[in-house]
């Protein structure tokens, strides 16, 4: 059976999350398996009222019948991956025999969180990030000097990397940021400690989700962040390290691009952004409080406020381009019940001349303007939404208007943050 790929069409946090678990649920997915990104990520799904909040494990976990995985695109904290299986197995979840881990995928290291924070603090050109080491890592794995899991099998060449590495990281952080050099023995039996730990869960994945597909299973696969913080594609430099676009769950899971003949971008009913970077849209006014305490706007991960603005049709109909999107499922529309009036941009502006289709140079992005369209708002939602009927007649005009522009369908409507404040839309 093809896969289906579910990714975020903004600056990350649209609830894929969300949109993972339900369609899991709803289609019987046998496999949900993540393809790019580390623990900078955060997969919130709300069952009944209960929050559960995923950094690395995909978001299908809560389904008994799914196997989950982990690929090599991934890039793992050891303490954040055991903290998120420790507080799964104590809610009553099954993890052993349920989740595999790429033998091929990176590991993060002490001091790649520790570069990652001192770097961040001290740059004049922050991006804005975790601080949880996604950066360094990915760097030392484009390096080729990157430690992987399958590393740890052989403890000889697993020491010798490792000292290579916390003896170069050292020089950097005594000579460059005046930091405490790191201990290597300790870092050595910690690491040790872990390949133990995680050694029930270590997997060809590639050859595992290859098989799986010519048996006919069904795999989703689960990007992180969102197509515009994409390394190749987004704002660059205020990006992520991965690729969170469709070419990146090729790379990262080792599946042909063949075998992908559904994907599912997510958007938000507005437009959010952690972090720095350009972000046309953005109401730093009452606005954007009001979008962001309506909407709980604040990272998953790190707790930080979000930006928040209007919709970007612009931006969307891009990462529509980019990733060859077939349907849209969109999040978060009761966060705009409040208002009277709602914008959607439609057009940039540059010197006055109009611009359809999204820049990627800075220059651009940081001197162009919006043109909008203003709406009518909805005001509320009903409680119990079962069919199309049930929506409201301006949420419908701006659901069609969206799907006019983007020229896809808009085939799923979130309407809350539980699991059964959805519609799938029959289209």
């Amino acid at each position: 059976m093809p896969v289906t790929v579910i990714l975020g069409t903004q600056w990350g946090d649209e609830g894929k999350g969300k949109i993972v678990d339900l369609l899991t649920d709803k289609y019987k997915y046998q496999i949900v398996a993540r393809y790019q990104g580390g623990a900078n990520a955060g997969h919130t799904i709300v069952i009944n009222g209960k929050k559960t909040i995923l950094h690395l494990i995909p978001s299908g976990i809560l389904h008994n019948n799914t196997v989950c995985v982990i690929g090599n695109g991934v890039v793992i904290d050891p303490v954040a991956l055991m903290e998120e299986i420790k507080m799964l197995e104590n809610e009553g979840i099954q993890i052993t025999g349920r989740l595999f881990i790429s033998h091929k995928a990176h590991l993060i290291m002490p001091y790649h969180k520790l570069l990652d924070s001192i770097s961040e603090s001290t740059s004049k050109s922050a991006i804005g990030t975790t601080g949880r080491g996604i950066g360094p890592s990915y760097i030392d794995k484009f390096s080729r000097v990157g430690i992987r899991i399958v590393d740890l099998l052989d403890r000889k060449t697993f020491e010798e990397k490792l000292r290579f590495n916390v003896q170069e990281k050292n020089k950097i952080l005594k000579n460059l940021y005046h930091s405490q050099e790191l201990n290597i023995e300790e870092i050595i039996e910690q690491y040790l400690h872990f390949d133990e730990l995680i050694d029930p869960y270590i997997k060809d994945t590639s050859s595992y989700l290859n098989q799986s597909l010519q048996e006919g299973f069904n795999i989703l696969a689960e990007g992180a962040q969102g197509a515009m913080l994409d390394v190749d594609h987004g704002t660059y430099p205020f990006v992520t390290s991965s690729n969170p676009t469709v070419g990146g769950a090729c790379t990262g899971l080792g599946i042909p691009p063949t075998a992908i003949n559904r994907i599912v971008g997510v958007a938000k009913a507005y437009t959010t952004r952690v972090g720095n970077g350009p972000f046309p849209t953005e109401q730093d006014n009452e606005v954007g409080e009001k979008i962001r305490k309506a909407g709980d706007e604040f990272g998953a991960t790190t707790g930080r406020p979000r930006r928040c603005g209007w919709l970007d049709l612009v931006a969307l109909k891009y990462s529509v381009m980019i990733n060859g999107i077939s349907e849209l499922a969109m999040t978060k529309i009761d966060v705009l019940n409040n208002f009277d009036k709602i914008k959607v941009c439609t057009e940039y502006n540059l010197g006055g001349k109009e611009i359809k289709a999204f820049p990627v140079d800075m220059y651009s992005l940081n001197n162009l303007s919006c043109n909008y369209v203003e709406m009518e708002g909805w005001n509320e939602l009903p409680d119990f939404i079962q069919s199309e009927k049930d929506l409201p007649e301006n949420l419908l005009d701006y659901i069609d208007f969206i799907e006019k522009n983007i020229k896809i369908p808009v085939k799923i409507v979130s309407t809350g943050a539980d699991r059964d404040k959805t519609l799938i839309r029959s289209l």
